[in-house]
Order: C-alpha cells, then structure tokens, then sequence
C-alpha cells in the first residue's frame, strides 16, 4: 500500500466521522411542554412562542410542542412526570415540591410585595437562582422565572370589605400549608384542591370562592360562577419554566444555549402580557355582571396585621437566612424605584 493510498483512506475515514457526528449532534428533538391554563392566558400565548422560538435558536433543531389547558394533567402531574422523564417540559407554579423543597414556599407568604417591579426584580435574583439549584436533586433544570399575577379574592356570597367578611367562607386554597394557614388566621373554611376541580366545586355551591391571579380567574371564566372579587393582591404568584434532565441532558450545548434563550425571552414576554391585561381583565368582570372592589387601604393593612404570625411561624421552617435574603431583594428593588 502507497504512501499516498494509506493518507486518502485516512482522510475519507476523517471526512465520514465528521460527517457522522454532524448527524449525531443536529438530531432533531422532539419535546412537549405543558401547562394549565387556557390557550386565551398570557402563559399560553408566551409558551407558542417559546416553541416558536426554540425551533428558531437551535436551527430546527429542537421542536416544541406547547399542550395548553391541563391536557397533559394537572400542575402536580405535569411536574411529576417531567421529574421522572415522561414529559420534556413545565411551566406553572412550583408549589407541589414545596414539602421537598421548602424555599419554594417563600413566595406563599402574604403581603410582601407592593408592584409587580418588586416582584421581577426578586425573581431576577439571587434567591430564585438558589430555588432552581435546590430543585436540581428532583431531576429539574430550572429555566426561567415569570409571572402569574397577584392573587385576589372571589365568591359568590357578598363583598368582601374588611378582614370580617372572609369569615366562614369556604376558600379553596393552594395545596401548601402556607396558603392553608394564612386563610384559616383570616377566619376561612380554607379548602386545599387541584384547580381542575374548582370550577365545578364553585358551581354546585360546594365552594364559596377562590383566590388567584385576575387574568387567570378570566381565562379560566370565573365571572360564570362568582359574583364578587376583592383586590387584594396578598400574594403574588410566579411561574417557572423547568426541564426534565433527561431532556435537557439530551441536548448538545449549541440546542442548550437556544432552548436557554427562548425560555428567557418567552418569560418576558409572558411578564409583559400579564402587566397590560389586568386592567382589561376587571373591564371584562364588570362588563360581564361581577361586581370588583378594592378593598380600603386602612382594612387591608388590618389583614397584614392579622396574618404577621403566619410569616413569623413558616419563615423558621423555610429558613430564617433565606427569607432574610429574599426580603432584602424586596428592599433593595424598593428603593431602586
């Protein structure tokens, strides 16, 4: 065999494993992420253009199908089943790993922001990349942070003016126990329930009311089941975008860093359409028969004092340090305003 033989099979044997790891590392993915709300939510809307996006910034590469409205099961389901593999993708609240993870329950506490610039800010922060680190062992690549909106209060009993008409309603609470402790200080018949079953519990009177976000309640045709809403804005509910670490170990590191930048840009966006709908949101609730209140400045601070030992009793347990740093985001972005 020549020289010059022995250098050509060299240089077609080079020529053929680049080629076959060129096909290896653009191997189209396949992914689903899911959520619960409506395609009409922000979340929705952020989330088409997430898979928009993706496709975009991995050159084809990486496909995302977006499942709206629960189809894939509820918030906890879909977390479950992204933790073990069997889903690529989530977005939604992360309180169903509040009992392994117990800073995610800091963002349950009551009344610790005053606008939603606080609120970016802190989930911008320090404290939330802690939370994505904390979930890391649950088999969650946490990708984005956004918003939900501030929760408010709704039933179909009678207004709710001061810290007295909550008493003896029965609210259907987030299934964590700060959420359940804070409405029992209030005086409520507090109810933890999936939020897929609470339309139909509200309907047959079963339930009295509810609490979330105004654009969530809208989408999900709250005005169908209850008569009055009271802003309160007690807690403000974010959103984070995670991936399976099946799925995300499966990528190489051009797929990563495209999905990465989708996911941030798309939570934006997310942040951005949930700022400009609330008002749209309580046009949309008047129009449609529900009577909206604010509730009056000196009442509402008389329910921040009310619920002052819910954050005294659950920031031990979460961590003393950690809520320590958390608020001190809170003032740091206060006075940057």
């Amino acid at each position: 065999m020549t020289p010059q033989f022995q250098l050509r099979r060299i240089l077609l044997a080079t020529v053929a494993a680049s080629a076959m790891g060129a096909g290896t590392a653009y191997a189209e993915v396949k992914a689903r992420v899911g959520h619960a709300m409506p395609e009409s939510h922000p979340q929705a809307m952020a989330m088409n253009k997430f898979a928009e996006l993706a496709s975009a910034y991995t050159n084809g590469n990486v496909k995302v199908q977006a499942y709206h409205s629960a189809v894939l099961g509820s918030d906890e389901k879909q977390l479950q089943a992204v933790q073990s593999g069997t889903q690529d993708l989530y977005i939604g609240t992360l309180a169903p790993l509040s009992s392994r993870v117990k800073e995610v329950q800091v963002w349950d506490l009551p009344f610790m922001f005053r606008n939603s610039a606080e609120v970016y800010a802190v989930l911008d922060g320090a404290s939330s990349k802690k939370i994505f680190e904390k979930i890391a062992p649950a088999n969650l690549v946490g990708l984005t942070w956004t918003g939900m909106g501030f929760r408010n209060l709704s039933n179909s009993k009678h207004r709710v003016a001061k810290p007295e008409d909550v008493s003896g309603l029965k609210i259907r609470v987030m299934t964590n126990p700060v959420a359940l402790d804070t409405w029992k200080t209030l005086g409520a018949n507090a109810t933890p329930m999936a939020f897929a079953e609470v339309f139909p519990a509200l309907e047959i009177k079963a339930l009295d009311g509810q609490e979330n976000p105004l654009q969530h309640m809208w989408a999900n045709k709250m005005q169908e089941v209850q008569k009055y809403i009271t802003i309160t804005n007690h807690v403000y509910t974010p959103s984070a975008l995670v991936a399976s670490k099946k799925f995300w170990d499966g990528l190489s590191a051009a797929d990563k860093a495209g999905v990465q930048k989708a996911a941030t840009e798309a939570g934006l966006l997310q942040r951005k359409l949930l700022d400009e709908g609330d008002s749209q949101a309580i046009d949309n609730f008047k129009k449609a028969g529900v009577t909206v209140d604010s509730m009056p400045a000196a009442e509402l601070a008389r329910m921040q004092d009310k619920v002052k030992p819910v954050l005294a009793k659950f920031a031990p347990q979460i961590g003393d340090e950690f809520v320590k740093g958390f608020f001190a985001e809170i003032e740091q972005a206060r006075k940057a305003q």
